[in-house]
């Protein structure tokens, strides 16, 4: 492979995904901006015209913002390839750890600064974000010490579950021959299986409080949801997410004995029983629709390709000198190649987004299908209506933007869907309020 064809290659993505997603955001800013003066006709008398400008505000702050850390990404990607910063960082960490440690020290080590550098580069972006923007607009409820211990405690699981993985790995590029990227893509499929168990029960409460859910009333209407739509969970939990921000949110996760129906303590505060049951019927329409299924099949089969093609990619000069990296002579250059692979994928990947929003989109119709038909559909209305507003989703979003990015629908054409199904279905048996 040409180094010359790769670093053509590679320049032209980044260039023409940044260019793109630069013309999305500027459609979007300027279409929500043209219309912040009036309630869109089909919202009048439903949401106020100061929480319609509050969402148009937040929207275009938002894509300010995007637009800012888009363009650092893209600084930062061209620093690390073409300008030679991966390249210095692998020739400083090669001689100062390969010699006295070893080839899986070395490797290890250069992931682990690489991410360290990665992330400290990340980080005024997350400040920012959390502290100035959601703040400015009233969602932030996390403090500092908060935002400081969930970054080493993301950082510790990171470590402890990251370094047996990515060590296996490194040691399959290196002992299982040719064909390592599908050993590695077995170790991958059993991974996520295992966190689709472990998450619920054992990741997530390092970082949330979960109580069981303590009313009677709500807790019976959704007993008898789950026995009519014929799933079973090990429990019903409130989570404290008001413990960092006002978004509100539910949802059912996890697989086998692990399932659990969980809601955010601010969407509880927020909606009425009926609008609860409504929205756990949406979610539980993604699991009969198989969408989590889907979904799971998708990355896999997605990450199996990606490893068949970083098989091969690996064993290319071209691959790494057309990226700005010089691979260790005589030494194994996994590490650098797996890097490489995670940094310059991104750019090539935005272009089939559009596909795979598309596909969200229609799952969240079915989801919505299902739940009007299970429990109440006007009932949901009023709690996307809800959450619309508390949530400061703009109305009125480009339409071009919404097919690019969106992975729901809009919430003219979500409440239109939900509609025509309310006027074409009678309302099902035993949902009495």
């Amino acid at each position: 492979m040409s180094s010359m064809i790769v670093t053509w290659a590679f320049c032209a993505a980044v260039l023409a995904s940044l260019a793109t997603k630069f013309w999305l955001a500027s459609r979007q800013m300027r279409h929500v901006h043209a219309h912040r003066s009036s309630v869109p006709p089909a919202f009048a008398g439903q949401i106020s015209l100061p929480a319609h400008q509050k969402a148009a505000d937040y929207t275009v702050v938002r894509s300010q913002f995007g637009l800012l850390t888009e363009a650092f990404g893209a600084a930062v990607l061209l620093g690390w390839t073409l300008l030679g910063g991966l390249d210095a960082l692998n020739t400083w960490v090669y001689g100062l750890v390969q010699p006295a440690w070893g080839e899986m020290a070395y490797q290890l080590a250069l992931f682990g600064l690489f991410s360290l550098i990665g992330g400290a580069l990340d980080l005024p972006f997350s400040l920012w974000q959390v502290f100035r923007i959601e703040q400015r607009f009233g969602f932030n409820r996390m403090t500092l010490k908060l935002f400081v211990v969930d970054m080493l405690k993301g950082s510790v699981v990171g470590i402890v579950i990251g370094v047996p993985l990515l060590s296996a790995v490194l040691w399959l590029m290196n002992a299982a021959g040719s064909l390592w990227w599908l050993w590695a893509w077995g170790l991958w499929a059993g991974f996520i299986l295992l966190m689709q168990l472990i998450y619920p029960t054992l990741i997530a409460p390092l970082f949330n409080r979960f109580a069981p859910l303590e009313d009677p009333a709500l807790t019976s209407r959704v007993q008898a949801l789950m026995q009519r739509c014929g799933f079973k969970a090990q429990g019903f939990f409130v989570m404290d997410g008001s413990r960092r921000s006002a978004h509100g949110n539910a949802y059912f996760t996890g697989l086998g004995r692990s399932k659990r129906v969980v809601f955010y303590d601010t969407l509880l505060a927020r909606l009425q029983p009926t609008e609860v049951e409504a929205v756990l019927a949406h979610e539980l329409g993604h699991f009969h629709h198989k969408h989590v299924l889907h979904n799971l099949f998708t990355m896999l089969g997605v990450s199996l390709a990606g490893l068949a093609l970083l098989g091969w990619l690996s064993g290319q000069m071209g691959f790494y000198t057309g990226l700005g990296v010089s691979p260790n002579i005589g030494s194994p250059s996994h590490a650098l190649a797996l890097i490489l692979f995670g940094m310059v994928l991104p750019p090539f990947m935005f272009f089939i987004s559009p596909l795979m929003a598309l596909r969200s989109r229609k799952a969240e119709f079915e989801a919505d299908a299902y739940a009007s038909q299970h429990a109440d559909g006007q009932a949901l209305s009023q709690a996307l209506l809800k959450l619309y507003e508390d949530n400061a989703n703009t109305l009125t979003p480009d339409p071009l933007y919404v097919r690019f990015y969106y992975s729901h629908p809009a919430a003219s054409e979500r409440l239109a869907a939900l509609a025509a199904l309310g006027a074409s279905r009678p309302a099902a048996p035993g949902l009495a309020a």
